[in-house]
Order: C-alpha cells, then structure tokens, then sequence
C-alpha cells in the first residue's frame, strides 16, 4: 500500500523545518521505502507498519509542541507492490516521456 501523510506542528512558529527534519529522520530509518516532497512524503509498505510509522512520526513532534496536526491518504491496492515508482513509471509509459521529479 501507499501512504502519502504530512505531519506538522501547529501554532508554534511560521517556520517548522527544524521540526520536520526530525520526521524525516524517523522516516529514512524506518527502512520503508519513501520519497518525500515540499509537502508530504509517501511510504510504501504494510498497513500495520505504516500506520506505527506515522504514529511514532505524530508522537515525536507531540513531544514538544502542544497541538500536531496529521494529514494521511492511503492507496491500498490489492496485490500491488513496488507502486512508489510503478505509478510514475506507468504514468510515463502513458506520456511517452519522463515527467518531472
């Protein structure tokens, strides 16, 4: 399944870089399979891992701020997998050309 979620402090500061960075770290250790953009990350995996994921990535920023605000979409496909670069590809293959990254 994918799972593309944002997680962020709220009402803390205007600029919460230094918070996310921690995310992210969280996320590039897990060992999931992830890309992540200007405004979210996707993770591949299992719905149990993915969703302990996003609970410890909540949790951490929890530890220091008062209120997190948590915004999660999932794709879960039956019998897909490798779908973090399969949908890009397929979507190239569609186009006849690579698309930006």
């Amino acid at each position: 399944m994918l799972c593309e979620f944002r997680t962020s402090p709220f009402g803390s500061s205007e600029s919460v870089s230094r918070d996310v960075a921690e995310v992210i770290e969280l996320i590039e250790s897990s060992g999931l399979p992830s890309q992540t953009h200007a405004m979210g990350t996707i993770v591949e995996g299992e719905w149990d891992e993915i969703m302990d994921l996003i609970r410890r990535c909540h949790a951490l920023l929890r530890e220091n701020h008062r209120r997190v605000i948590t915004d999660i979409h999932i794709d879960d496909r039956e019998n897909a997998r490798n779908r973090l670069a399969g949908k890009v590809n397929a979507l190239e293959a569609h186009l006849g050309r690579k698309i930006r990254r």
